[in-house]
């Protein structure tokens, strides 16, 4: 009896440690993917393929990124294996999915589970170089004085910059025309061009175009100053005083994916970005670097949605 009660245990030791085996991931068992819901030159797309670059050497897999902008690009993700090897890297631009194509049966909460968010990108509103306005006061009194001439550069649907350019337009109480570009590459190319007057461009790029006299820095959409922009006022400091704007850029993969893969791919993306040659040349473009827990992340997400969601309507959708 003695013996059948050890052999007893013994198996109800071993049941019990069943489930935390079966968790364990065999992941990653092939080619992993990171969908870009933005054309090649944006931040999404820098961020991915410095990812894309570096998770190799963790994985022993190869990872790839494939840009698909626009709406379709996520609404693909969201409809890819639940399995991990699929990621989608975007910006809070996510959280305008839902609202700006209601065709794309695509929902930024439901059909996602948040991995982590890997940065924060603060942006400098920048002017064409004929445009005659030197700083924000004079570009306010030039949009109401002449209301609806003054063209916005909007880069692809549902980016970081839409949002920022909405909550400008709205602080300020002006009217813009939204012109809209494929991606930021050709929007910054509509403003040294002329197309388009203003532009909120990354701080990564608009910095670069600032300082070779390309394009004309009005003000940065942060609360504190840049350091690459020292002498660059903030949107608040120059006169609207409640705008204060950077954009998350992170990681999610389709619902339904399996704790431990969101987990181990949590933890694999903060080592990446721990790493001192990645930390270097992103800290030198002026993006902070940012990690969170995949139930922050979800939150963060949930909560820009609602905030976001509706404030662009789907009618505008082709302007954004």
């Amino acid at each position: 009896m003695r013996r059948r009660s050890l052999l007893y245990a013994l198996a109800a030791s071993l049941l019990a440690g069943a489930p935390s085996m079966a968790q364990t991931p065999d992941f990653p068992n092939q080619l992993v993917r990171i969908i870009v819901p933005f054309s090649a030159g944006s931040v999404t797309d820098g961020l991915a393929r410095i990812l894309a670059d570096k998770l190799p050497e963790l994985w022993g897999q190869q990872v790839i990124v494939d840009n698909r902008p626009g709406v379709p690009g996520t609404a693909s993700a969201a409809k890819s294996p639940a399995d991990g090897h699929t990621l989608l890297l975007t910006s809070n631009g996510h959280a305008l999915v839902g609202s700006l194509n209601k065709t794309a049966s695509v929902d930024p909460v439901k059909d996602f589970s948040g991995v982590t968010q890997i940065a924060s990108v603060p942006f400098v509103l920048v002017a064409a170089p004929d445009l005659p306005v030197s700083d924000l006061q004079e570009l306010l009194a030039l949009a109401r004085a002449k209301p609806g001439t003054l063209n916005m550069a909007l880069p692809g649907t549902g980016s970081a910059a839409t949002i920022a350019s909405e909550l400008f337009r709205r602080e300020a109480k002006i009217e813009l025309v939204a012109v809209p570009y494929k991606g930021a590459p050709e929007a910054h190319a509509g403003v040294l061009r002329g197309d388009a007057h203003i532009f909120f461009s990354a701080v990564n790029i608009g910095a670069e175009l600032v300082h070779t006299g390309k394009v004309k820095a009005i003000a940065v959409s942060s609360r504190m100053r840049l350091p690459s922009l020292l002498d660059v006022p903030t949107i608040a400091e120059a006169g609207l005083p409640a705008f204060d704007y950077d954009a998350w850029f992170g990681v999610l993969v389709p619902a339904g994916t399996p704790r431990p893969v969101i987990e181990k791919v949590n933890r694999d993306i903060a080592s990446v970005l721990q790493m001192p040659d990645v930390r270097t040349r992103l800290e030198r473009q002026g993006i902070e670097l940012r990690t969170a827990t995949p139930d922050r992340f979800d939150a963060m997400i949930r909560n820009d949605t609602a905030r976001f969601g509706t404030m662009i309507a789907p009618d505008n959708a082709r302007s954004n």
